[in-house]
């Protein structure tokens, strides 16, 4: 069973803005590509089991589950837990932000 998640807008972060100013790049998900987007402030990582090409919607999994301050994964957001089956319309996908790398913190300054 899909769980009907309502995504963040993407913003400035959005992919499909991105590959609408170019279009020699292909964006078409396609099995096994992981996509990411935004909900409820976190960032969700899907692996794209299927592409409804009509629609514009990825059918997966949700892979992971990211804090954007901090990079620090987590098992479930809210109503959202990873390996819950979700659609993620192309115009909600959205770049992923920095986050701060593990290793970099321990390294002196």
């Amino acid at each position: 069973m899909m769980a009907h998640i309502v995504w963040d807008d993407p913003g400035a972060q959005s992919v499909a803005d991105y590959y609408a100013k170019d279009p020699n790049i292909d964006g078409e998900p396609h099995a096994g590509s992981i996509l990411s987007a935004r909900h409820r402030g976190q960032v969700i990582r899907v692996k794209v089991e299927a592409y409804d090409r009509e629609a514009g919607l990825s059918h997966g999994q949700v892979a992971a589950i990211i804090d954007p301050e901090t990079g620090k994964r987590a098992d479930r957001h809210g109503d959202l837990a990873v390996g819950d089956r979700v659609s993620l319309p192309d115009d909600k996908r959205a770049f992923e932000p920095s986050t701060p790398d593990p290793e970099d913190e321990d390294q002196p300054s």
